[in-house]
């Protein structure tokens, strides 16, 4: 596993930077409920989606990742948006090697895998931005590193491209253990968020719940709620 100079800060990880903020604490209350879900069921992978752009999944799933680790495990988190990638911004990581170049190249796994600012995450990014997004992502190459990597990973957690935007996400949902969707609190549409769900439920995926973002409490106080249920 590859360690690199950081680059600037970046706040997204409020998890990280603010540890002690009414936003952290939320995400500590999703971390409870997911181990409540892996109870009956063990739950080692883990992709998040939404139905559209900008709804905040790839930071739902980095501050996950940091308050995952927090409790002593070791995360990988993956970037399988392999359209629009985010989380090496999100850790402030270089993206000359990624995802694409295993599924693609056959390149070595640990030269790929960077360590982050964060303890116990680590990064598997995109990697450069390929041709064929959907037939990588369909692979049964995929499907081995996923499961080759839960071995490796107390979590592993997929970052994916938007359910209607294109079928990355759904190809996705049946390789991994669950699935969380995201949306934003006044803004994404319920139709939009019914129909990204049907999409997903007629691929047999394993819905783990919804994660209900940017909800506003008050005029002071704006943070992120999490309602959380399997198969809801």
């Amino acid at each position: 596993m590859q360690r690199e100079a950081l680059l600037p800060q970046n706040n997204a990880l409020i998890a990280h930077h603010y540890p002690k903020s009414p936003e952290a604490e939320a995400f500590k209350v999703l971390r409870t409920n997911l181990q409540f879900l892996g109870m009956n069921k063990e739950i080692r992978s883990i992709a998040f989606t939404s139905s559209g752009p900008d709804e905040g999944k790839s930071t739902v799933l980095a501050n996950l990742a940091v308050t995952l680790a927090q409790t002593g495990k070791k995360i990988l988190v993956i970037d399988a948006d392999l359209r629009l990638p985010v989380q090496h911004k999100i850790f402030t990581r270089h993206n000359a090697v990624g995802l694409t170049n295993v599924l693609a190249e056959n390149a070595d796994l640990d030269e790929c895998i960077r360590e982050t600012k964060s303890e116990g995450v680590y990064l598997l990014s995109s990697g450069p931005i390929p041709p064929n997004p959907a037939e990588l992502l369909a692979s049964e190459r995929m499907t081995c590193l996923i499961k080759k990597l839960t071995e490796r990973f107390d979590y592993v957690l997929v970052d994916t491209p938007p359910v209607l935007a294109v079928t990355d996400a759904v190809l996705l949902s049946v390789k991994v253990d669950g699935i969380i969707l995201v949306a934003v609190s006044g803004r994404t549409r319920i139709d939009r968020a019914k129909e990204a769900k049907e999409h997903l439920v007629r691929a047999k995926a394993r819905i783990l719940g919804v994660v209900l973002n940017s909800v506003e409490r008050s005029r002071e106080d704006h943070y992120y709620y999490y309602y959380y249920g399997e198969g809801k």
